[in-house]
């Protein structure tokens, strides 16, 4: 299975900063040498590739110093040329997750899913929004009949910026399963939003799980997805800094199972992005996206039929 990376190009934050950027480089070197792991260096978003889900103006912005101080709070970082090459690379990993998922069945980014980045405005750690950018261009390069996706966003946080970007649009069906309490507080509309409440744990989330994705069985059942972009945050973790439910690291295994199984058993290539987490030990947050990144590797193993 291949893993898409982008961690070369750290940010320089200030001290103290929140945003765990070192969870990416660790992630990966954990998970390097894991047999049937292909990780592969992601290549950089042109400007022309951004312009598929963003604005021209808003990425002229982005790529020439000209965000406003207040456009840059809302992002949550200062600009700096390492902000741009990293928010480029992180779009080029799910693109190219994406392009390797229609053709294996799964692969993942192990940065990525920066839902709340809007067609003109970044937001909450999220400058450009890969999972839109990616969509776009799988359906533009379609060599088939129009390619309808699903977007099944598990961070904690809402995907407000994918709901945005893809409302109204028959071709890209987009799930949302977040924190009714937390960041974004003006929530978007998505195609189907589940609101959890604080402290929820294992057994109501799984449950409404459950719900949601028999929601995306009927879905395919009355127009076929020929593409999923899961978005496996960490973020619904018990120990998580910004998270508020109450999920234990085996009921998020058992979410990515959950999400994995169905789209295999469905035949729905499935691209993977990390998303949120931010937990209180690093090492906690960075061991879960590893175990989804085990479980990726075994739903790519049992789709193409793979000895282990």
């Amino acid at each position: 299975m291949k893993a898409f990376h982008s961690d070369g190009h750290p940010l320089p934050l200030p001290a103290g900063h929140r945003f765990p950027q070192s969870k990416y480089r660790l992630l990966r070197t954990l998970v390097e040498g894991r047999p049937d792991l292909d990780l592969v260096e992601a290549p950089a978003a042109s400007d022309d590739l951004l312009a598929l889900a963003h604005s021209p103006a808003y990425v002229r912005s982005v790529a020439s110093d000209g965000l406003t101080p207040l456009e840059q709070r809302a992002i949550g970082f200062p600009w700096s040329e390492a902000m741009v090459e990293r928010s480029r690379r992180s779009v080029g990993a799910t693109c190219e997750a994406a392009r390797s998922a229609l053709r294996e069945g799964v692969a993942a980014n192990l940065a990525g899913g920066t839902h709340h980045a809007s067609a003109d405005r970044g937001s909450g750690y999220c400058v450009f929004n890969d999972v839109a950018v990616a969509s776009r261009l799988m359906q533009a390069q379609a060599s088939a009949a129009p390619l309808r996706i699903v977007v099944i966003d598990l961070d904690v946080h809402q995907g407000d910026g994918t709901a945005r970007i893809f409302e109204g649009d028959p071709s890209v069906f987009t799930v949302s399963l977040h924190g009714e309490r937390n960041f974004p507080f003006r929530k978007a509309t998505s195609d189907l939003d589940v609101a959890l409440p604080d402290a929820c744990g294992d057994a109501d989330y799984l449950a409404s799980l459950d719900a949601a994705l028999g929601v995306v069985l009927a879905e395919h059942a009355r127009a076929a997805f020929g593409l999923a972009f899961y978005l496996a945050g960490a973020d619904p973790h018990e120990d998580d800094r910004l998270g508020r439910l109450k999920l234990s690291a085996a009921g998020l295994l058992e979410r990515d199972r959950r999400v994995l199984g169905l789209l295999r058993e469905q035949r729905i290539p499935a691209a993977l992005a990390m998303a949120g987490g931010y937990g209180r030990s690093l090492d906690v947050t960075v061991a879960i996206q590893a175990a989804t990144i085990d479980a990726a590797i075994e739903s790519w193993r049992r789709w193409n039929n793979a000895p282990r």
